[in-house]
């Protein structure tokens, strides 16, 4: 199986410190949608995990979260996309789950829902805390310099970052970096078959 797990806010859709808290306010970040449908094309099973504290903490309710993942989806399928499943913790950070990230909780529930070890998949983010997560679940830890990282694109990475495996301008940069990744040992096996 081929899986990606990919953030939510500051990856796919732009990030707010206010909190994203309606369907009105849940933004794709430009390319983001049509890298996932890219990923999908290329046979990738897309998954998301995100920290949705906004829950923990009264700002929305599950209603509201709902609707901001209809319209993520209703906008994935315009673009020929989808994401296959949606992980969240829905804690405040005061109330010390495993599945709030830095935690690998998340992780853990989507390769026990999928079946699947997470060494090596692939995992997206733009936070410290994002990669930290899937470094401890096995995954390959990837930034994107977006969100809350979007500074990072003028200055150096700080140290909390520095265990990003590779570093991306977007989620459009990530899926043309994966996608040309796994081109390249078909490429080689052809030429070896000559």
């Amino acid at each position: 199986m081929k899986l990606v797990i990919l953030d939510r806010d500051g990856t796919i859709n732009e990030d707010s410190a206010e909190y994203i808290k309606s369907p009105s306010e849940w933004q794709p970040m430009p390319g983001a949608l049509e890298a996932i449908a890219r990923l999908n094309h290329a046979g990738w099973q897309v998954v998301v995990a995100t920290n949705q504290s906004g829950l923990g903490r009264g700002l929305f309710d599950m209603a509201a979260l709902n609707a901001m993942h209809a319209k993520m989806n209703t906008l994935l399928a315009a673009v020929g996309g989808r994401v296959d499943a949606i992980f969240f913790c829905p804690h405040a950070p005061d109330e010390g789950c495993r599945c709030r990230k830095p935690e690998p909780g998340l992780f853990e529930q989507i390769g026990e829902r999928y079946g699947v070890d997470l060494i090596g998949v692939p995992a997206v983010g733009d936070s410290p805390r994002d990669l930290a997560a899937a470094m401890a679940a096995g995954c390959e830890p990837h930034l994107v310099l977006t969100g809350k990282a979007f500074d990072y694109r003028s200055k150096p990475l700080p140290p909390s970052l520095a265990g990003a495996e590779v570093v991306h301008q977007d989620l459009a940069a990530f899926a043309d970096y994966l996608i040309a990744q796994e081109a390249r040992p078909s490429q080689a096996a052809e030429l070896s078959s000559y």
